[in-house]
């Protein structure tokens, strides 16, 4: 993101200094920034009309960390108890679906959601390599950085209110070990598609979102007067009005000064107005309230949420499961990870179906890779890139199916290999893009949104 606020003292004529107008302008250090919105607002003027299905909206739910295919969503109680592990699988509301007994309230769910059982790559088994791939399509190779496919909804489809297009809960992931690019961030389209990204906990007391108000040192009467900051231009800078410079400073000052005012950008945020019992519901944790504020987001016109359940596979309780600390075990799993998550994704479906916005808000629930199909000495598994499960739920998908097909071990595609690409390209096409739109890439080249012979997983939306 820009630094804006330098030590500079120039004023214009109106007694507005350079300084006290970028203050003004500056939205805070979570990826949103003048350039953005000004590159926003003049993307948007360009293309008119969104195209592509301009009432949809995606939630991206990753979980960081990688689940364990077979303690989750692709049971295999027949293999040994090495291979298999510690659980049951159960029946669902889904014929066609059964999972494991540690995800109840998704069971009673299934007939919204669809797995596809066997996507699988050949790349490094590290977070960072699958993170990039999982949320772009590609991996960062050759210098070029692809986009976060919310970003390229950013640039393709503009904003629909006051809110970011894009948004990430709570916070950027972290460190993954392999010190490499997350996927999260605009890529080559530039920072003006990066995230507006939370950097807070929504379930502490004291939640806010700062970056969304005016600068506490700026009064309503300093406000005014950075209003009337395009007319003093008008009246005494022709031909700096005329500059590239002055294009930027105006149309990002009024970009930004009409999310920082806006009482809908503040609302969409303020989860204080939701009943209690609703917030329970969904879970008093990190993780469950951003699902609600997700929710919330969409709902007020967010075209995308990505959630990270986690923000680092060190130190802390996720979907890691080696075994071993810094990492979890599978009991940490189902007492700690699988419960909370359980919670929060059902109230999400069960909100978005209730109020009629499923139909229009694709939910996808992705991760960098899956877990080794034996257990290791430590009592957990390892990484495995070689076969996993995600799933979707909305925007066109039809739920209570089961795509694709792991081997009797979960270890390897049996029927229907699905690629990191090819989920991302699924993303596109809920969103209305064809496979093959191109973007402006590096150096002003077409730049293809997913690789050639890439295609959705069409099956899903049957």
């Amino acid at each position: 993101m820009l630094d804006l606020t330098g030590q500079g003292t120039a004023q214009t004529c109106g007694g507005v200094t350079r300084r006290d107008f970028l203050q003004a302008g500056t939205l805070g250090a979570a990826g949103l920034s003048l350039a953005h919105l000004q590159q926003l607002e003049a993307r948007a003027a360009e293309t008119g009309a969104a195209p592509g299905n301009a009432n949809r909206s995606v939630i991206m739910i990753f979980n960081l960390g990688a689940p364990s295919q077979l303690d989750t969503f692709d049971p295999k109680p027949e293999a040994p108890l090495e291979i298999r592990g510690p659980f049951k699988d159960i029946s669902t509301a889904s014929s066609d679906i059964r999972i494991s007994e540690i995800l109840p309230r998704h069971a009673k769910l299934a007939k919204y959601f669809s797995l596809v059982r066997s996507v699988n790559d050949n790349a490094p088994a590290v977070h960072d390599v699958g993170w990039e791939l999982m949320q772009t399509g590609r991996f960062f190779s050759g210098g070029i950085n692809t986009p976060h496919a919310g970003a390229v909804a950013s640039y393709l489809m503009g904003r629909r209110t006051d809110l970011p297009p894009f948004v990430v809960l709570p916070e950027l992931m972290g460190a993954g070990g392999g010190n490499l690019p997350n996927g999260q961030a605009g890529g080559f389209l530039g920072k003006a598609y990066d995230p507006f990204v939370l950097n807070a906990d929504p379930s502490k007391p004291d939640f806010v979102v700062p970056d969304l108000l005016p600068p506490k040192q700026i009064g309503e009467v300093r406000m005014e007067r950075r209003q009337k900051l395009r007319s003093a231009v008008d009246q005494t800078l022709a031909a700096f009005e005329r500059s590239e410079d002055a294009k930027l400073l105006d149309s990002g000052f009024q970009s930004a000064f009409r999310i920082m005012s806006s009482p809908q950008a503040r609302e969409a945020f303020e989860l204080s107005k939701e009943p209690v019992e609703v917030r329970e519901r969904y879970g008093m944790n990190r993780f469950g309230q951003c699902c609600l504020l997700a929710r919330r987001l969409v709902e007020a016109g967010v075209r995308f949420v990505t959630i990270n359940t986690f923000l680092t596979v060190f130190n802390e309780v996720t979907w890691d499961i080696h075994g071993t600390a810094p990492f979890t075990s599978i009991e940490g799993m189902k007492d700690i990870v699988a419960p909370m998550y359980d919670q929060a994704y059902s109230a999400l479906l069960e909100d978005l179906v209730q109020r009629g916005l499923l139909g229009d808000t694709l939910v996808c629930n992705v991760s960098e890779f899956g877990r080794t199909p034996r257990v290791n000495p430590a009592g957990g598994r390892d990484h495995w890139p070689q076969c996993w499960t995600v799933y979707f739920a909305g925007g066109g998908v039809r739920g209570g199916q089961v795509i694709g097909k792991s081997d009797p071990v979960g270890g390897f595609p049996a029927e229907r290999p699905v690629t990191p690409s090819e989920v991302v390209a699924t993303i596109y096409h809920s969103l209305g893009y064809s496979v093959e739109h191109h973007l402006p890439g590096p150096a002003g080249r077409p730049f293809p949104l997913v690789d050639s012979g890439t295609k959705p997983i069409l099956e899903l939306f049957g």
